[in-house]
């Protein structure tokens, strides 16, 4: 199975800019579709974006749209996620999965979830 590690996580302030990475190992074939997650204390873990697996379709969820962006390096197999005009209200870990079936918009339809890395944003 694939191995997936988040990185990039820090403390920012409102407004700024942060590229959070997933570095995926342990496949002899290339990736399949990905997606970035979001859990903050206490909520729900919540969709941030999709990529297909050539990087042709990406989708996003409305707490975002406009302002991160979700990209993947097949040759490298690390995907991207960069956040612009970052606010308080994206405070949470954010983590990275696989694919495998159902609706890409739910967790339960994704995979070999990374250990997360966090992201604070301060006002």
């Amino acid at each position: 199975q694939v191995q997936l590690v988040e990185s990039g996580g820090g403390l920012v302030q409102a407004g700024d800019s942060l590229s959070l990475s997933c570095a995926a190992s342990g496949r002899s074939v290339g990736i399949g579709a990905m997606a970035w997650f979001r859990q903050a204390p206490g909520k729900e873990r919540e969709f941030v974006g999709y990529i297909s697996q050539s990087g042709g379709t990406t989708t996003y969820g409305d707490s975002v749209k406009g302002r991160f962006t979700v990209s993947r390096d097949n040759t490298k197999k690390t995907l991207y996620l960069q956040m612009n005009s970052l606010k308080p209200e994206d405070t949470a870990v954010y983590y990275c999965a696989s694919y495998v079936s159902g609706s890409t918009f739910y967790s339960s339809s994704y995979r070999n979830w990374g250990q997360g890395t966090q992201v604070t944003v301060s006002s």
